[in-house]
């Protein structure tokens, strides 16, 4: 089976409707690595109800379709699937509870080339379901790894957002726990690269990998930290491609670049100074 350009670029993602409530908040947060000192009070509104404060982030898990890749007639090799770029844009703070509908369309199927994979661009809108009020609109460029030469348009993909050349302005390092990744896909991910061994070794990886929102997670906690002194309405804006996976338990080392209100930035894997989170761009709020 291959991907068919015409026919996946007519797929008709069904509405998601979600309602959630606090504890989907923590989870999420604990998820990307909230939570990891008890005694740090500028992470437990996230994950404790009282005076509870939503990650702008979680909105990429809002009102999402699920694994579609896999449970429908695209031609995907689902299992060489991996998470190319991501985006979230904020139209207003996620409230701690609601309910919303997500409606997912497909933008472009980008053929590479026969070995070098295809590329899925996707753009999610979430609302309000009771006021239909726009919430945020999600980026998701898919990375197929073994569907390339499908015989569908050659075109350019979009150019990544460049970091400045100077030095990071700043540093923050951020471990993640041996278990994040069994805790993240409860926000809604369950593709099993991230939870059997099986499968992360048919895919090519020698253990389960991380998510690679719960990466993207990390990296804007490290700039909510920084820059935003842990207010979730400043952050209205994150995006950044992924470039090597992350595993478990590794820390993640986020240099940051500020320009006004637009935050560069990349993660890299201190154990092995490999680029995770690459070309990153987020704009905050003074």
């Amino acid at each position: 089976m291959a991907i068919v350009y015409d026919k996946l670029m007519a797929l008709d993602i069904p509405p998601r409707e979600q309602s959630y409530g606090a504890k989907d908040c923590i989870l999420y947060a604990l998820g990307v690595g909230f939570g990891h000192d008890p005694m740090n009070e500028d992470e437990l509104p996230f994950v404790y109800e009282k005076n509870l404060k939503v990650l702008p982030t979680m909105g990429t898990v809002l009102g999402h379709p699920g694994f579609w890749a896999r449970n429908r007639d695209t031609g995907i090799d689902w299992v060489k699937v991996v998470n190319g770029e991501q985006g979230i844009t904020l139209h207003r703070p996620i409230a701690g509870a609601g309910t919303v509908i997500g409606r997912q369309r497909i933008v472009e199927v980008i053929d590479k080339g026969v070995g070098k994979g295809a590329l899925v661009l996707s753009e999610r809108k979430i609302a309000d379901k009771a006021t239909g009020e726009p919430i945020a609109t999600v980026t998701h460029t898919m990375f197929c790894r073994g569907d390339g030469g499908f015989g569908g348009p050659r075109r350019e993909a979009p150019a990544p957002h460049a970091l400045p050349t100077r030095a990071p302005d700043v540093v923050c390092d951020l471990a993640t726990r041996p278990e994040a990744a069994l805790i993240y896909r409860l926000s809604g991910d369950l593709n099993p690269i991230h939870s059997e061994p099986a499968v992360a070794r048919q895919a090519g990886y020698p253990r389960p990998i991380m998510h690679g929102l719960g990466s993207f997670g990390t990296a804007a906690h490290a700039i909510l930290k920084t820059f935003c002194a842990y207010d979730p309405k400043k952050l209205v804006v994150f995006a950044a491609r992924f470039s090597a996976p992350v595993f478990p338990g590794e820390t993640l080392r986020t240099e940051m670049w500020r320009d006004g209100e637009v935050v560069s930035f990349r993660s890299r894997v201190a154990e092995r100074d490999v680029i995770a989170v690459n070309n990153g761009r987020a704009e905050v709020r003074r």
